[in-house]
């Protein structure tokens, strides 16, 4: 303590010592499981518990929070890796506050009056700090659209400036090349009555 304190060092540093791990010789074995379980549909993959048995019906008597340590870090630089290689493409969700919300449609059923109704549900949800507002109606109309909209910004106490939608039939009459997109008019004005930005 007291060299630090002389030094006027602010944290200590210290090299950690390079130790062999149990893992060392099952390495190579690991990666290559783990590169192909990232080609596999999510249901066939195998998890790292079922790695982990099969490294140690190899031998391996190591313990599983270093397989699990290892395909963490095995998975975080594959990511890297395709992000920087053009293979794959991220895009970062942090959003400031009142930066934007995202709309979807979804359907679901419920007994009205004794008869089960397919409806149309409309989920807002505030992409900064994931406060949600739903709305169900029965058709999937402009006129249903306006309103979930009226009563969301209205809930949620304002208007981001930007809304993430998909390619909705209600806002998108035709889907071009890359972003291109043809606005449906009637929702082109719901936008500019709003003053908010839409992307798809």
């Amino acid at each position: 303590m007291r060299k630090y304190l002389r030094s006027e060092v602010v944290e200590p540093r210290f090299r950690t010592p390079d130790r062999p791990s149990k893992l060392d010789p099952y390495a190579d074995r690991l990666s290559a499981w783990l590169r192909r379980e990232m080609t596999r549909p999510r249901k066939q993959k195998r998890t790292i518990k079922q790695l982990h048995a099969d490294l140690v019906s190899l031998g391996y008597d190591g313990s599983y929070g270093r397989v699990a340590a290892y395909a963490r870090a095995w998975q975080d630089e594959y990511r890297v890796q395709q992000q920087t290689s053009g293979r794959g493409t991220f895009v970062p969700l942090s959003f400031a506050p009142g930066e934007a919300f995202q709309f979807d449609w979804s359907e679901d059923w419920a007994i009205i009056d004794g008869v089960r109704t397919k409806l149309q549900v409309a989920h807002f949800k505030l992409s900064y700090s994931r406060a949600f507002f739903v709305r169900a109606y029965i058709l999937q109309t402009h006129e249903m659209l306006f309103d979930a909209h009226n009563h969301a910004f209205r809930m949620l106490g304002g208007v981001p400036r930007r809304g993430i939608y998909d390619n909705m039939r209600t806002a998108i009459d035709k889907v071009g090349r890359g972003k291109a997109r043809t606005v449906n008019a009637r929702f082109a004005a719901m936008v500019s009555h709003y003053m908010f930005e839409a992307e798809f």
